[in-house]
């Protein structure tokens, strides 16, 4: 028949039929940098490789799925819901593919990225006070659900309570963390707030394995790790913070408490510099949530042995927070960076900052001299502008000492050491323990100019 051949052409091409069916399926990625001081396996569930981003986008798919089977949302209808952002743009994208109007709450503590982001994909987006009770009549969740009732087919998502969020991890985030790693998962970290993620993947790993720890980072001004702890919601607990998308001042019926062994509070400041950290040394950009999963993590270290398999649940990507964690003036604003003293500024300090360093082929007499004429206690070794080794005073004079007349003559490359490490100057000084220690005394900072400076272990001392 004409066509036949095209149509069987279209059946063996490899193709999503639209942006939904891409969702799910996220990498888990090994930590390394970040992870060094970590005992056991550290892998990174990255659920910014979804098409909106986040993590949210299973559960948006599945709430509006359960809602047109049940028959609460009819074509030509509006979906509404009060979002920090994440699954606002999960339902956005069910939105434009539906064919479905969305209008979103959300609150001033929000990064302005993500109300920008929800807009360009169509939605109406209405900016709510942080700082009011839930059933204040200005909150986001009471403007969600006073506007569910006056809009004709319409659909109040309700992701707190809407057990169809935890559902849809339990069919898939938690079969594939079992399956990429075969089984092998210990313990699962990841950030809580309507408690869908934690609870619906903890879920299905427990049931595989009953074994498996489940740890929740919350935030300072929540109230899940005191109610987890001793069953009280205690509204002293309840107060302002910065960091987005986990935490509540409510107790939301998607929490399983249950399967939680436990909380871990992580401040905002803490979870702001882990995130900047596990961009600028895994290259992975992610939000606050990810700083805070990452930061809990750190803090109960402790409790991990070296065959431990950790699996992490990064959220949300970055690009909603570069105005914000990712943007310097804000994070100095509040006094995030004023205590981050960087190799930067140690060179700053540096009365002489003039970097010197021994010829490979100079006698280890000349050597010598060099560091007693400007009192220095190790030098790198050059063999041109390359940096082959390093030698210090300790090792120098030993080697002169063994026999004077004859070891004073001979080349620093029969003396010298490996090169101290590289680093770059914008290194915080609290990472400086990675590459100095007892065997290797100092590194090599290179500035924004290519400029190359020693810095010691004495140098960090004068800081600290």
């Amino acid at each position: 028949m004409p066509g036949t051949a095209f149509r069987d052409t279209y059946t063996h091409m490899n193709y999503s039929k639209n942006i939904l069916e891409t969702i799910g399926n996220t990498p888990l990625v090994k930590l390394n940098k970040v992870a060094a001081d970590i005992p056991g396996l550290v892998l990174a569930k990255v659920e910014t490789f979804n098409p909106g981003h986040s993590i949210k986008d299973r559960m948006a798919v599945k709430m509006i799925d359960d809602a047109e089977a049940r028959g609460d949302l009819a074509p030509g209808g509006t979906i509404i819901e009060c979002t920090s952002g994440n699954t606002g743009m999960g339902l956005a994208l069910v939105g434009c593919v539906r064919g479905y109007r969305c209008i979103f709450a959300t609150t001033d503590k929000q990064s302005k990225e993500k109300a920008d982001m929800l807009r360009a994909l169509g939605a109406e987006v209405i900016v709510c006070p942080t700082n009011v009770e839930p059933d204040d009549p200005r909150s986001y969740y009471s403007i969600a659900k006073r506007l569910s009732k006056e809009i004709p087919n319409s659909f109040w998502c309700n992701q707190y309570d809407n057990l169809s969020n935890r559902q849809a991890h339990y069919e898939s985030t938690g079969p594939e963390i079992w399956k990429q790693t075969d089984g092998k998962i210990t313990h699962l970290v990841v950030g809580v707030g309507t408690g869908g993620t934690v609870s619906g993947t903890a879920k299905y790993l427990k049931e595989q394995n009953p074994n498996i720890q489940v740890w929740g980072a919350d935030v300072y001004g929540s109230v899940f790790k005191k109610y987890h702890e001793t069953g009280i919601f205690d509204p002293k607990e309840i107060y302002p913070y910065v960091t987005e998308g986990i935490g509540e001042d409510i107790l939301p019926e998607n929490v399983d408490f249950s399967l939680i062994n436990l909380f871990e509070k992580v401040t905002d400041k803490d979870a702001a510099l882990w995130a900047r950290r596990l961009a600028r040394e895994e290259g992975i950009l992610l939000g606050y949530s990810a700083g805070s999963a990452m930061g809990a993590l750190w803090q109960l270290r402790g409790k991990l042995k070296k065959d431990d398999v950790v699996v992490v649940i990064f959220h949300d990507h970055g690009s909603r927070y570069v105005g914000k964690i990712y943007n310097d003036d804000w994070m100095r604003e509040r006094g995030f960076l004023e205590d981050e003293l960087k190799i930067s500024d140690l060179i700053s300090r540096k009365k002489d900052r003039r970097f010197f360093g021994a010829e490979v082929n100079d006698s280890v007499r000349n050597a010598f001299n060099l560091m007693k004429s400007h009192d220095l206690s190790q030098l790198p070794v050059m063999d041109g502008d390359k940096i082959v080794g390093s030698i210090t005073e300790t090792q120098v004079l030993h080697f002169l000492l063994e026999n004077p007349l004859h070891n004073s003559e001979k080349p620093v490359r029969q003396v010298m050491g490996e090169a101290f490490p590289m680093v770059k100057d914008d290194l915080p000084i609290s990472q400086l323990n990675r590459y100095i220690s007892k065997e290797i005394p100092a590194v090599i900072a290179t500035d924004r100019s290519g400029g190359l400076h020693v810095v010691t272990q004495y140098d960090l001392i004068q800081a600290i």
